[in-house]
């Protein structure tokens, strides 16, 4: 296997500790190691082992690292496995399936376990982005952005930070979109839209709780138009996904999602946020192996 490492995911946690672990594994499983030097390197360093001819990676970081990786391995034309260490600061993609981190990645990887993962698809005006865990536009991507700017180093808090900054001023958008067939595309003012293969995201909240991994299926959730003062009081929602019963909100599982966007604007996609002009959205059932 070929573990990707992020020496700065997690404040340089990740860094400090990855070589223990590797030493952990080593009885059982043969791992190179790969360090990244910056944004966007992972994706260089799965690309080029891919062309190469490794097919098992190990994304060493936390959910941005996975992000890259997976970009640098899609679309693959031979079937791909990934493993995850998660020393960066969200991994909110292993929470789908343990709550034990690190302990519960590495038993998986010492196992071989191995199970079939759909992933995202999202189509912009610069080419095509792909996604493990979610994608989001509205309040989530604004509050990533206002996190990456000013508080990043503080971890979670950070993000609650970020929250808390940009209720200050809480915008309604128009996202105009259509859900696979449907005649009508959808401008009503939100809050956000969110479209999920996995359930978690920011490490603990659960944003789509129906989201399910390998079911070929987007689970699509929006936030309507919701006061301050009404966030605020369902903010601990999001952490147990009790939120999508607000009357406010609706959800629904798709396969497709066209976007009638004026221009860029702020993309949340698995922890990371990029400006992009959103076309389309699709999903590509089990298009690799998670070792999870």
């Amino acid at each position: 296997m070929l573990a990707i490492v992020n020496p700065a995911a997690g404040g340089g946690r990740c860094g400090r500790g990855v070589d223990k672990l590797l030493a952990r594994l080593a009885p059982s499983v043969a791992v190179e190691k790969a360090e990244t030097r910056g944004p966007g390197h992972a994706t260089e360093l799965a690309r080029e082992a891919y062309r190469a001819g490794t097919r098992s990676f190990l994304a060493v970081g936390g959910d941005g690292t996975a992000f890259e990786v997976v970009n640098g391995l899609m679309p693959t034309e031979d079937r791909v496995a990934l493993g995850f260490l998660p020393l960066g600061t969200g991994n909110s993609f292993l929470r789908d399936f343990s709550d034990r981190g690190v302990d519960h990645a590495v038993e998986c990887i010492e196992a071989g376990a191995r199970r079939p993962c759909d992933i995202l698809r999202l189509r912009h005006e610069d080419g095509v982005t792909y996604s493990i865990n979610y994608v989001s536009l509205g309040f989530p991507a604004d509050v990533g952005a206002t996190t990456n700017r000013w508080f990043k180093p503080l971890g979670r808090l950070g993000y609650v930070l970020g929250v808390l900054t940009r209720l200050v001023r809480l915008p309604h958008p128009i996202f105009p979109v259509r859900l696979d067939d449907d005649a009508a595309m959808q401008r009503e003012p939100c809050l956000f839209l969110t479209f999920s293969n996995s359930k978690y995201t920011g490490g603990t909240m659960m944003i789509a709780p129906q989201a399910d991994t390998a079911d070929g299926l987007i689970e699509h959730v929006r936030m309507g138009k919701i006061g301050r003062l009404s966030l605020l009081r369902s903010f601990p929602k999001l952490f147990d996904g009790s939120y999508v019963d607000l009357p406010q909100a609706t959800r629904r599982s798709v396969t497709r999602v066209a976007f009638e966007l004026e221009g860029p604007l702020d993309v949340m996609i698995d922890g990371e946020v990029v400006r992009l002009h959103c076309r389309a959205l699709d999903i590509l059932p089990a298009a690799l192996d998670v070792i999870a």
